[in-house]
């Protein structure tokens, strides 16, 4: 399969500290990529790295089969993770500018900007200086920006940063929109769930190091506890007699009913039977781990629960602060 990006040993330091470490990172073309890690992770560096902002100390980088993203910049859309418009500009000129930049010089270009202001819900704003728009306008029309030449690759660096539950439904479902038509996207995020709810693919990073690269499913398999959610059908049944059956190891109670964990090697499917067979479920499913808990796993073992617990309240908090930038 071709290559949208590649970057083989790549290493990036600032005087004393090392940002990005020896990375390896494949993208294919047509790949929907997910690149998260904490704040801090290296996410940024190695974007800026790919866009030929920055270069890499050591290693190697192509980009849509070129050794620098500015031999092919006409072909990517970029959503830099420092916000910034012409703010002097009218919104319509603005978007006819970097569309003719990018070299689209189609007879549409008009046509297109209406659509994507219509699309984005900033209809009426064509004549507006940008400097005028609200900072989740403001994001809205950059992200028009970088979609409006129909670019092979994508990439958004923190894209929901800031916006409203709304429009951040309304710009996931335009990023899958924008990977249906054929972009290659690599969506970098700290905020794991967004990742989670879109890529198909997941490259995790810490402290410059990649720790995981794989299919959202295979994580999901390779990490899967073997936890199961139950919720009774009967509120006062006894459920004590779970803990008894021959495949659970646990039964503990949380906020959305029973999770019971299973012994290693049990088969999910067999396990489910005996359950309802037990105890009538109202609801009964295979706990889906989720992406926060894989890469706690992964840079917290061997450690104590309190690095643990630490680890999790900074990803949370970072989370929160990402809502109300």
């Amino acid at each position: 399969m071709d290559t949208a990006i590649q970057m083989t040993g790549v290493t990036k330091t600032f005087g004393n500290m090392t940002a990005v470490e020896s990375l390896d990172l494949r993208v294919p073309r047509g790949g929907l990529y997910g690149f998260i890690g904490p704040n801090g992770a290296g996410k940024t560096t190695s974007i800026r790295m790919i866009m030929s902002i920055l270069f890499p100390d050591s290693g190697e980088i192509s980009v849509l089969g070129h050794p620098s993203a500015l031999d092919a910049k006409d072909r990517i859309g970029y959503l830099p993770e420092e916000r910034g418009v012409y703010k002097k500009m009218k919104v319509r000129a603005f978007l006819r500018y970097l569309a003719r930049l990018k070299g689209w010089h189609g007879t549409d270009l008009d046509q297109r900007i209406s659509e994507w202001l219509e699309r984005v819900g900033l209809r009426g704003t064509e004549f507006k200086r940008c400097d005028e728009l609200s900072k989740g306008m403001s994001q809205k029309l950059q992200f028009v920006s970088a979609v409006i030449h129909k670019p092979d690759l994508l990439i958004l660096d923190e894209p929901f940063s800031g916006l409203d539950p709304i429009s951040m439904r309304m710009l996931r479902n335009l990023i899958l929109e924008e990977h249906e038509r054929g972009a290659t996207i690599l969506f970098s995020t700290h905020v794991m769930p967004q990742a989670e709810e879109i890529c198909e693919h997941i490259i995790m990073v810490h402290k410059g190091r990649k720790v995981l690269d794989d299919e959202i499913s295979v994580i999901r398999s390779q990490f899967d506890p073997r936890a199961i959610q139950f919720e009774p059908l009967d509120p006062q049944a006894d459920t004590t007699t779970l803990a008894s059956l021959p495949d659970v190891v646990s039964v503990q109670g949380n906020d959305q009913g029973l999770e019971i964990m299973l012994r290693e090697g049990t088969d999910p499917a067999t396990a489910m039977r005996g359950i309802l067979d037990t105890v009538p479920a109202a609801r009964i499913e295979l706990f889906r781990p989720r992406l926060e808990d894989v890469f706690v796993q992964l840079v917290t073992d061997g450690t104590s629960d309190q690095d643990e617990e630490q680890l999790r309240a900074e990803l949370q908090d970072a989370e929160a602060k990402a809502a109300t930038a």
